[in-house]
């Protein structure tokens, strides 16, 4: 049986989960990282993230060409031969260590062969993230920019565009709770 909506206070150092909000994460000791987060709970209090119907996994067909090259060879072997659609990826590391430039060059690379691109950036403005395209010379029609930290919003705008390909920079700056809040604020 489905509940309705939950929140849940989130570390966003290490992803810990906890029904209150503690002022220290006991998995990783971090201090004051923990942020409440919308999710909806299904049986036995697990989030509920099941898609489709399942299926015999022997049913399941391969296509060999089902990875898309982003045209960096050191990124795509490090993806196992390039982006699987439908997949996540999380890419990781200290901060100034270029994860922005990056996933900035493959979904330019990737828009240029057809894909549409949604790139969302909750910490920078379009103007850093025009300054580090111009540096790159990216170039691509099909790469679309929205800056903001609501999750509610950003679906709004995938709807509306459609992407291929969708970027978050970074994925701890949404926030579906403040966004909720905001909304009844402007409902009013």
């Amino acid at each position: 049986m489905t509940k309705g909506p939950k929140f849940l206070f989130v570390c966003q150092s290490c992803g810990h989960q906890t029904p209150k909000w503690l002022g220290r994460c006991p998995d990783c000791g971090q201090w004051n990282s923990f942020v409440e987060e919308l999710t909806q709970q299904g049986t036995k209090g697990l989030p509920s993230f099941v898609m489709g119907q399942p299926q015999p996994i022997d049913s399941i067909s391969l296509d060999p060409e089902l990875r898309l090259k982003t045209g960096l060879p050191e990124f795509d072997r490090t993806l196992g031969g390039g982006v699987v659609p439908g997949s996540m990826v999380l890419i990781g590391g200290d901060p100034g260590i270029g994860k922005s430039t990056l996933l900035l060059q493959v979904v330019a690379r990737l828009s240029k062969e057809g894909l549409k691109a949604l790139y969302l950036s909750g910490e920078e403005s379009p103007q850093q993230i025009k300054i580090r395209a111009e540096r790159l010379s990216i170039r691509a029609e099909n790469l679309f920019l929205l800056t903001g930290t609501c999750i509610e919003h950003l679906f709004e705008r995938m709807d509306e565009l459609q992407p291929n390909l969708l970027v978050v920079d970074s994925i701890q700056t949404c926030t579906p709770r403040l966004c909720l809040l905001r909304r009844a604020a402007w409902d009013r």
